[in-house]
């Protein structure tokens, strides 16, 4: 179902009857396609969900889902979000990695499920090749390594161009395809799972009205909202400047 913007609740869980987890979309920027993913045996598409290991960062353990469950090596996207979280100590950032949406799912009478969404981006051919070199065999890579993150102070502009590839001999270029990793599953469940980058319209029909593509919806409105602002034809959000924000 659609998601719907909910009032605040109260409630307490002790951590026996919790389970955090972590769930992502992944953007090829460059071509802007999302990864989505199919369960072979019960035919439903999705986006990449899971718990968060214990003593993990709730951030990586989206990066490390989105790479078990579809195969796409990501890392996280910086967004102008308007959030409630107070800046670090080095002074106010206008793009983070804060969760976009944030959803309590009930698990049973007496557990709760509470799953944060974020936004990610396919990793450039230099991170891919690197973790060759470094790796020589899939097994060299558990527990999961994380890539490097997003580069600070980098542009979605000069991040595209990364991708494209000059082509030896005619000197023509091509866009750089992102590659997707097989046997990334952690359990047989996970084995059963297939993976793509589709467009837009594509996951438009393939999710109809459903949370996953709200949270795809909205995270291309704070990736637009990155390239204004990169270009300089949009303000940094403000707190004040968001109607809902004191509600």
């Amino acid at each position: 179902m659609p998601l719907q913007r909910t009032q605040p609740v109260l409630a307490s869980f002790p951590s026996e009857h919790l389970t955090i987890a972590a769930g992502v979309a992944i953007f090829h920027l460059a071509t802007e396609r999302v990864v989505l993913c199919y369960h072979t045996r019960d035919k439903y598409p999705f986006l990449p969900k899971g718990r968060r290991n214990a003593n993990e960062d709730t951030g990586q353990a989206a990066e490390r889902e989105g790479f078990e469950e579809s195969g796409y090596r990501n890392r996280l996207l910086p967004l102008p979000l308007i959030h409630r979280q107070p800046d670090r100590d080095e002074g106010h950032e206008d793009f983070v990695t804060e969760p976009l949406w944030t959803q309590l799912l009930p698990v049973s009478r007496r557990t709760q499920y509470l799953l944060h969404w974020y936004i990610a981006e396919t990793v450039p051919k230099s991170v891919e090749e690197e973790y060759g070199r470094m790796y020589r065999d899939k097994e060299d890579l558990k527990p999961y390594k994380p890539p490097a993150p997003f580069p600070k102070g980098q542009t979605i502009e000069a991040r595209i161009e990364e991708d494209w590839e000059v082509r030896d001999g005619d000197g023509s270029r091509q866009m750089y395809e992102p590659v997707r990793h097989d046997g990334t599953g952690v359990d047989e469940e996970e084995a059963l799972y297939e993976s793509s980058l589709v467009s837009i319209e594509e996951a438009r029909r393939r999710l109809g009205k459903s949370s996953a593509m709200d949270i795809i919806e909205k995270a291309i409105e704070y990736i637009q909202y990155r390239k204004r602002m990169e270009l300089g034809t949009a303000d940094p959000p403000t707190r004040d400047a968001n109607l809902g924000y004191w509600e």
